[in-house]
């Protein structure tokens, strides 16, 4: 006997689709905004104000900056490819990783380690040390354009109340990692978005995906502007003179 298949998330029958039961035409659609629709979806329960507000937020800072690794690669491949718009979008996902843009929940998963130690001083600073002995870089610190400080971070913290043990957490990171190094190295928005969403109670596993969305969003507009003012063959005429070429004699 075949083991039955079934998700929580959704079913559907001849005449009507269910969204964690309820009716989406019926329940959900005109009556729920997309972020409230996604928390629904993922985690199964109606999302608070506050998780509405703080995943808006998020979306809309982490969605743009420019022409980083995952926008220059999708902006490339719709160049090579410019029938397909789903898989130039796929290859700059692709790039989003633990050293652009999906930093985020790295540093999320460093401020839960230290808000729910019974110290957590004790824990950045151990933090800090096994880090640097790994020779691996402290992440959602420091940022190599906005040098002097992150001009996100100001503002996603607003969102975030003083008495947030999130914030404290990250603060305790922040305070462990600039004694260590000897010179003051403040939070990015890597760190600042992880206290954002921690202390709206969403999930340290659902970190990543959120930026996914964000980065999906911004990456259509991009390849939209790739294909009424293309850049793709400036940036790979770029790299190709980039690349020194062996001599032929």
């Amino acid at each position: 006997m075949s083991k039955t298949v079934q998700t929580q998330i959704c079913s559907y029958d001849a005449d009507a689709i269910y969204l964690r039961g309820k009716n989406l035409v019926d329940d959900v659609v005109g009556q729920y905004d997309f972020g409230s629709a996604f928390l629904l979806q993922a985690l199964g329960t109606e999302a608070t104000e506050k998780q509405k507000k703080v995943l808006d937020i998020a979306l809309v800072t982490i969605m743009e900056h420019g022409l980083v690794p995952s926008v220059v690669t999708s902006r490339l491949t719709l160049h090579g490819a410019p029938e397909s718009l789903q898989g130039a979008v796929a290859a700059g996902l692709l790039g989003v990783g633990d050293r652009y843009a999906g930093t985020a929940s790295l540093c999320a998963e460093l401020v839960e380690e230290i808000r729910s130690s019974d110290s957590m001083v004790d824990s950045a600073t151990a933090i800090v040390k096994r880090r640097r002995v790994a020779r691996d870089p402290v992440p959602g610190f420091g940022h190599p354009i906005h040098t002097g400080k992150d001009p996100r971070v100001a503002k996603l913290l607003s969102y975030v109340p003083n008495s947030s043990t999130a914030l404290a957490a990250a603060l305790s990171l922040e305070l462990a990692l600039s004694e260590s190094l000897k010179k003051k190295l403040v939070m990015n928005v890597s760190t600042a978005l992880a206290v954002l969403l921690l202390d709206a109670d969403l999930p340290v596993r659902m970190i990543r995906g959120i930026v996914l969305i964000a980065r999906c969003a911004g990456l259509v507009g991009h390849l939209l502007e790739e294909e009424i003012d293309p850049i793709g063959g400036d940036l790979w005429n770029g790299a190709s003179a980039a690349v020194s070429q062996p001599s032929v004699e």
